[in-house]
């Protein structure tokens, strides 16, 4: 009990905080998320068999089968049985109908299909329920869709179609329409200034009001001045090659973008993949559980307002951010990320989750441009269960609420941590804090400081710290508190 005292009486002199805000401050956890349907993935009712998924845990990597493994189903329980304080896979998204028995096949049937070549100048309005193949290489042809309630799975054949203000291939209505590529390559471009459909701004190369599916064995190559691919309800991926080059963002979401497979070589002039729904805020949530990619965004890698999960893939991410959400959740994979601003960062951007990074497995490397920059930034909470984290960075760790370290291998600038801890820099910059990503062994106070724990002569009238000196509102233990001096009190975008 004495100690005890000591070690608040020790606390409060140090920060100026009050004993109700030490209290508060080592008392505050992360709340498990309980609420299963803010987030959901939509299975089909007409027509197509649900694969059978385990909602309890990942969905496994297979692209072609209608019995999906279910690797890792079990991991969610284990973390927490391990007593972290971690949310379980299908508490954040529902895998259990997310992708069907015919999102899943790669080549379509084609028994009762028809078969369309394309003529320049000419569009081709499709209105009813059907396979469609499709070929020819043209230019001002769009390929409409406007089959309400409808199911349409058009089999690019080899078509290549050049527009300048108008989509290649708009859905204008329809129940879900599967663009499935044969072994082939096609190419879909728009080149000019993308023009209105009265109040719709349709402004991608592929661009659709209701559910996208993409699968298939061959290549799509996008090319756009706006956005590569709209959805503007579910946009799904299970197979196929996509190299997207667009000036806003490669592809885009409104309620879910969800990739089971594939292979993608994006670059964006916004985000790679976005999912966001400006007018429900529970929804946009990304779900990547397979796939490679290569990602080069001016804003983002991948952005989710919601939950940002992923289970497997190998993803290789240059960005200003490459991993943004609300709550992200990284159960495995392989993610090589280099960032100018932020290498994982969770923000607050919707409150139908809490503000969290958790990563429970994986091999994650992290390299940070210099400056202002932090590998992992937490608006809330971050939580680190398993995996293999290597972070090159100034600064390694910025969390606003609480850390957990329970298992994995964490290495900053090539020597391994045993503890998160509030980042200062290495070195010059923000008061010249010395060490490996700025941590100090064991709590101490690294260098620049006078034995007696007082600032150095010399400190700004301002009460900015001179260079070598240390800042503020530092626990005894290293760790900042909550918007107490150091670097926790970014707010970050």
């Amino acid at each position: 009990m004495f100690a005890a005292i000591v070690l608040l009486t020790a606390t409060l002199a140090v920060t100026g905080c009050s004993a109700e805000d030490v209290s508060n401050i080592l008392n505050q956890t992360v709340t498990e998320q309980s609420d299963t349907s803010a987030v959901e993935g939509n299975g089909d009712n007409n027509n197509d068999t649900v694969s059978g998924q385990n909602a309890e845990g990942a969905v496994s990597g297979g692209n072609n089968s209608s019995e999906s493994a279910q690797s890792g189903s079990d991991s969610s329980e284990s973390y927490m049985a391990n007593g972290s304080t971690t949310a379980s896979s299908s508490s954040l998204i529902d895998t259990s109908n997310l992708f069907s028995d015919r999102d899943l096949e790669q080549e379509a049937d084609l028994t009762d299909a028809e078969y369309i070549t394309l003529t320049s100048g000419e569009d081709v309005t499709i209105s009813s329920e059907g396979v469609y193949v499709i070929s020819g290489d043209v230019t001002g042809t769009s390929i409409i869709v406007d089959a309400d309630a409808a199911k349409v799975q058009l089999v690019l054949d080899g078509v290549t179609i050049t527009n300048t203000t108008a989509p290649a291939i708009y859905v204008k209505a329809a129940d879900k329409v599967f663009v499935t590529t044969t072994d082939s390559t096609n190419t879909l471009k728009v080149t000019g200034t993308f023009t209105t459909d009265g109040t719709t701004n349709t402004d991608a190369v592929i661009y659709s009001k209701d559910d996208l599916v993409f699968n298939g064995v061959g290549t799509l190559n996008i090319e756009s001045t706006a956005n590569g691919i709209s959805g503007k309800d579910d946009v799904k991926v299970t197979g196929g090659t996509y190299n997207i080059t667009a000036d806003e963002d490669g592809i885009e979401a409104n309620d879910s973008l969800s990739i089971n497979d594939g292979s993608f070589n994006i670059t964006a002039g916004k985000d790679a993949l976005h999912s966001e729904n400006s007018d429900d805020l529970t929804v946009g949530y990304v779900y990547i559980n397979g796939g490679d990619y290569t990602l080069k965004a001016t804003d983002d890698g991948i952005q989710a307002t919601t939950v940002l999960m992923i289970n497997d893939g190998n993803i290789n991410v240059n960005a200003a951010e490459a991993l943004e959400g609300t709550y992200i959740q990284i159960n495995g994979g392989t993610i090589d990320i280099y960032a100018t601003d932020d290498g994982i960062n969770a923000s607050n951007k919707s409150t139908a989750y809490d503000v969290v990074i958790e990563i429970n497995d994986g091999d994650i490397s992290i390299e940070m441009a210099s400056g202002d920059t932090d590998a992992l930034d937490a608006n809330g909470s971050l939580i680190i269960n398993g995996g293999n984290i290597d972070i090159t960075a100034q600064f390694a760790f910025d969390y606003d609420t609480t850390a957990e370290l329970n298992g994995g291998t964490i290495t900053v600038n090539g020597e391994e941590v045993t503890e998160i801890t509030e980042s200062m820099p290495m070195g010059g910059g923000r008061g010249g804090m010395g060490g490996f990503g700025g941590q100090a062994p064991n709590g101490e106070m690294p260098s620049g400081e006078a034995p007696d724990g007082n600032f150095p002569s010399g400190e700004a009238p301002n009460g900015e710290m001179p260079s070598g000196g240390f800042q503020g509102g530092q626990a005894p233990s290293g760790d900042f508190q909550k918007g107490q001096g150091g670097h926790g009190n970014k707010t970050g975008n």
